[in-house]
């Protein structure tokens, strides 16, 4: 008889759907890591086509930079004209929603799925993040399940973002805590074409 982590006995029905959750599982990690052999590809066309047969919505005019790592492509949206830097981390293990006009910088991690450090278990639990339009955030930024950054915000380097940001917010420090307003409010541009060869 199989058991469980927790040492339950496991009835048939029990094994052949953990067997089967196991399968996923593997699929998944061939699939990661095949994007993250992806993401070292010399050329934004070419990782842009990848990613998107992976799963991953990617709107027009956007472009991430080379070395990123997903965690689940499934659950990722982009929209248009958002870039995304170089060795980002981006979590598809709940949904991960990034507006139109979004410049994430390099070495960003973006989770939504962490430990409850409270469970016997220490089960994972997952929660959304979403990131509205015209956000900039900074450089080393760590953002954490159930976060939403509000249209126009911007997120300091090296901020460690634990709860929502107000539009136009500016925000900084670990925790992250407003720090100052964004004075422009009827925001336009564009981020235009990412270097090619990044």
């Amino acid at each position: 008889m199989l058991k469980d982590k927790q040492g339950r006995l496991l009835r048939k029905k029990e094994v052949i759907s953990k067997l089967i959750n196991r399968l996923r599982t593997i699929f998944l990690e061939l699939l990661v890591f095949f994007l993250h052999l992806v993401g070292h590809l010399p050329s934004h066309h070419l990782r842009r086509l990848f990613y998107r047969l992976s799963g991953i919505k990617i709107g027009k005019g956007s472009s991430i930079h080379m070395g990123a790592v997903f965690y689940n492509p499934k659950n990722i949206i982009i929209g248009e004209d958002s870039i995304i830097g170089e060795r980002v981390v981006l979590d598809g293990r709940d949904l991960l929603k990034i507006g139109n006009h979004v410049d994430i910088a390099s070495e960003v991690m973006v989770y939504n799925s962490e430990h409850d450090i409270n469970d016997q278990f220490f089960s994972p639990i997952t929660d959304k993040v979403i990131i509205e339009d015209y956000v900039f955030i900074g450089p080393r930024v760590i953002i954490l399940p159930g976060v939403k950054i509000g249209y126009g915000a911007v997120v300091g380097a090296g901020a460690v973002v634990t709860k929502d940001v107000p539009p136009y917010a500016v925000v900084g420090g670990v925790p992250a805590k407003i720090i100052g307003e964004r004075k422009l409010k009827e925001l336009n541009y564009r981020l235009g074409r990412a270097s090619w060869f990044r």
